[in-house]
């Protein structure tokens, strides 16, 4: 089924879901993906564009990170060490990027130019983090999260680190800063939005409309507005700090489940959605959805990012990354 079929028959079932402030689906617009094949058993799991051009990815089942280079579609991995893991990569304000390696529970920087890879070890009363996403601050800190209950700082100037417990123990995953400098990561387990004060690293506990619903990644628009992949209800969650106020959204489909989030520089929202195997576009202006379906069955999306003018997908079910291209037709 192509994905404007698909969308279109999904628009009776948004509409009959009987959720309050729930959004409309569409027939999306022709597809606009490229597909980059990486090494067989890479997995990969988070993807981060980087400036030239390339784009780094996490090979979590073979110990890596990779670089991709879209012009040719060649790529390169740099293993990180026995044990490695690698869940997140950033890129930082020195243009390195930045892993969370659940593996080696350390945050690893790798050289843009020479590869040399350097290492952060959590503190030792802190093993199994299970380290899952990171962001910078407006300080230049680097905040992490550990899905086993904790969150915490890496000064890179100093390596100085501080670990902190996170409210109601595990779940923290997704995490952004928004344009003011404040903090904010999601609990999976937890079904709650953290803010983090990054003098004292006190967490204020937020909590979305829906009980139980999985706050899964989040991402700040323009405005400071923070918005959530709610993984268990499948909707889309915002929080809006100038008010303190929630909505919310159910994504078309059956049982749907909102996994990554990202929000482009036009403050359209992205998310990857599981049940559909697809890539899922809202734009809050007109509070619609489109639908599109993912190249591969079984993609297993993580995590996006993007540029301008495109949106980055790992593949980790079928070890690609994908990218999709916007354009003036979807305003």
């Amino acid at each position: 089924m192509s994905a404007r079929s698909f969308a279109s028959a999904l628009i009776g079932v948004a509409l009959a879901a009987g959720v309050a402030q729930a959004g409309t689906a569409r027939a999306a617009q022709p597809q606009q993906f490229d597909s980059f094949a990486l090494p067989v058993g890479s997995a990969p799991h988070d993807v981060a564009p980087a400036a030239g051009g390339a784009v780094w990815y996490t090979a979590q089942a073979q110990g890596a990170l990779g670089r991709l280079d879209p012009g040719s579609g060649k790529t390169v991995q740099i293993p990180l060490g026995d044990g490695s893991a690698p869940h997140g990569v950033i890129v930082g304000p020195d243009r390195a990027a930045w892993v969370t390696d659940g593996g080696l529970n350390a945050i690893v920087r790798v050289d843009p130019n020479t590869f040399a890879v350097t290492r952060f070890p959590l503190p030792k009363d802190r093993a199994s983090a299970n380290l899952n996403t990171a962001v910078f601050d407006r300080l230049g800190h680097l905040w992490f999260t550990g899905q086993n209950g904790v969150y915490g700082e890496l000064d890179p100037k100093n390596g100085r680190m501080r670990v902190f417990d996170a409210p109601r123990g595990a779940g923290p995953y997704g995490i952004c800063v928004t344009p003011d400098g404040s903090l904010y990561f999601a609990s999976l387990a937890g079904s709650y939005l953290g803010r983090i004060d990054p003098e004292s690293g006190a967490v204020q506990v937020i909590e979305p409309p829906t009980p139980h619903q999985g706050a899964r990644r989040v991402w700040s628009d323009s405005k400071g507005r923070v918005w959530v992949s709610e993984w268990n209800a499948g909707k889309l969650g915002l929080y809006d700090p100038a008010t303190r106020q929630w909505r919310e959204w159910r994504l078309p489909g059956d049982a749907p489940h909102a996994y990554a989030i990202f929000v482009d520089n036009r403050d359209t929202v992205w998310l990857s959605e599981w049940s559909a195997n697809a890539l899922v576009r809202f734009d809050p202006r007109s509070e619609r959805f489109d639908v599109y379906a993912l190249p591969h069955a079984h993609a297993n999306v993580r995590q996006l990012l993007g540029r301008t003018g495109e949106v980055w997908l790992p593949e980790s079910g079928v070890d690609h990354l994908v990218r999709y291209r916007y354009g003036a037709a979807e305003n």
